[in-house]
Formats: C-alpha cells, structure tokens, sequence
C-alpha cells in the first residue's frame, strides 16, 4: 500500500495547498485576473480532492508508516474541513463571476446610451438615451460591494454620475430652450394673426408690439452652445423686422389720431366763427391750418378715412371763403 499512501500524500497535500492559494486570491483579489487565478486553483485543489481515497478511511489509521517512519495523519474531518473550504471558496468565485458579469453589462450599456445621446436627432431619441444612461447607472450601483466588481463599480460610478449630471444638465437646458424657442413661436403667431387686416387702433398696434417683444425676449434667451441658436437667430431676424413694422404703424397711429384731433378742433373753432361772420379773414388761415393738420394724417390708419373727408371739406370751404372775399 505504501505507492498509495504517497498517492494520498501527495493528493492531500496539493489540495490544502491549492485551498490556501485559492482563498488568498480569491478574498485579496486586486484585479480580475486573481479571480480567474483563484478559480483555477479552486478546480485544482477539487480535482486533487476527489483523488483521495475516503473509504480508506474507515479502515486503516489516521496515519500511516514506512520502514522508518510514520509521517502523515489523515482524517475525515480534515477532508470535510478541505471540502467545505472548497465549496465557499466556489461560491465566492461563482458570485464574483457574476458581479463581473453585471459590472461588464452595466458599463456596456452605458456606453452605449451615452453614444446614442450624442448621436440622437431628436429630442425624443435624446430623452430615451438619458432614461437608459440612468438605468445603467443604477445597475452599475446595485453591484455589491463586496465583490471585487462591485469594488470596481463604486470607483466609477463617482465619475459616471458627474458625467451624466453634467450633460443631463445640459440637456435640460436645452430642452428649456427648446421650450423657449417654441414659446417664442407661438407669440409671433398670435402677433401675425392680430397684424392682419389693419387698420388698428394705436391700442392694438402697442399689444402686437408687445407680442412680438415677448416672441424676441424668449429668443435671447438661448445661447450660442444651444443646438436650436441658429435657427432662434434666423427667428429673431425676422421677428425684429417686425416688430420694426408694428413700431412704425403704432407711431403712425398715434400722429395720425393726434392730427386728427387737432383739425377736429380747428373744425370746430371755424364753424364757430363762419356762423356768425362768414367773411371773417381768420377763416382763411383757420381752414390753411386743418388741412395741415390733415396732411398729418398717414395713409392706413384709424384716421385716414375721416382725414380724407374732412380734407375735402376743408378744400371746399376754403374756395367758397376765397370766392366770397374777391
């Protein structure tokens, strides 16, 4: 028996050895490669187990001699102590692999959530990519800390969430922007619409102003490193020019309707004097006066058609006094 009784030694003691490497790799591991290492070694250490011969021991000593010596002393619980160090050192390696595993598709996918934010087209495509770089950090946060990958995630994941914090951020802003820009476009519609078919009372022409001043307001907002500036800069040259229309047209309003006052009262003044000395010479000057004052009037506002009437009153007029006083 004495060649198996070497055999045994030999077995034994590559097992606990084996063991002894195992755990050293696996629970001080410092890199993956110590995990694979550790399994190798937890599969060594299994096969050199499986080689002793465990019914021997129920038959012979817990040790055994040569000619000159008796030198090793094995026992059951010795083998089950070996064998149990070997099933939780598996488990620790099964759960490592697996924490790997999780850590690998977490990274993967956040990879390529954060490609697919950069390339997205639309906001849609970029709200999607957001939702799924957020989901990857929450897997990538699940991983337990008491594996190796685990260890290895919490040391990314500071980074990854600043990553993700800092164009979050950014798209949120650009989403306000976004925002700002559509807003922007429904004011200069409600300013177009109130626009049509003028004339327009000077109130009105001051609140499409004010429309289109709001459209512009919300347009400045939105900076140079916004993806939609350029086409808000294309908006804001257009709604500039018109807000320059409307200025002009609220201006004309307010001179005509003022001119068309003060030849209104000039009127009244003449009519006044004409009842009760038809030959005064101040009619002539008082006439010379509203229509110049009428001339004031712009074509296109509120004022135009009553100006156009009093206008030819006031010509009319003027010739019957010119003729009275030849």
């Amino acid at each position: 028996l004495l060649p198996s009784f070497f055999s045994m030694d030999y077995h034994y003691r590559e097992a606990t050895a084996l063991v002894e490497q195992a755990d050293q790799l696996v629970n001080n591991a410092t890199s993956l490669e110590d995990i694979d290492l550790g399994a190798q070694k937890v599969t060594a250490a299994q096969d050199h187990l499986d080689e002793l011969p465990v019914w021997f021991l129920g038959y012979y000593p817990q040790r055994y001699c040569t000619l000159f010596e008796c030198t090793w002393q094995f026992t059951v619980d010795e083998f089950e102590q070996s064998r149990k160090a070997i099933g939780r050192l598996e488990a620790v390696v099964f759960q490592e692999k697996n924490a790997r595993q999780d850590l690998e598709e977490a990274e993967t996918a956040l990879a390529e959530a954060r490609q697919r934010y950069e390339t997205a087209q639309t906001q849609a495509d970029r709200d999607r990519a957001l939702s799924d770089w957020q989901n990857a950090l929450d897997r990538l946060s699940q991983i337990s800390n008491q594996t190796l990958a685990g260890r290895t995630a919490q040391s990314k994941l500071e980074s990854a969430r600043r990553d993700f914090q800092q164009i979050s951020g950014t798209a949120a802003a650009s989403e306000q922007n976004t925002t700002m820009l559509e807003a922007a476009k429904v004011f200069a519609y409600e300013a177009s619409v109130a626009s049509q078919d003028p004339p327009h009372s000077a109130t009105e022409w001051q609140e499409i102003v004010d429309l289109w001043q709001q459209a512009i307001d919300r347009l400045e907002e939105i900076p140079n490193t916004d993806p939609g500036y350029l086409d808000a800069q294309r908006k804001l040259g257009e709604y500039r020019r018109k807000i320059g229309i409307s200025r002009t047209n609220l201006e004309n309003e307010r001179v005509s309707s003022q001119a068309l006052e003060r030849a209104k009262e000039l009127v009244a003044q003449w009519q006044a004097i004409a009842s009760t000395n038809p030959t005064n010479p101040t009619l002539v000057s008082l006439l010379q006066r509203i229509l110049n004052e009428l001339d004031k009037v712009q074509s296109g506002t509120t004022a135009t058609a009553e100006a156009q009437t009093l206008r030819q009153q006031a010509n009319s007029a003027l010739e019957r006094v010119r003729s009275s006083n030849r």
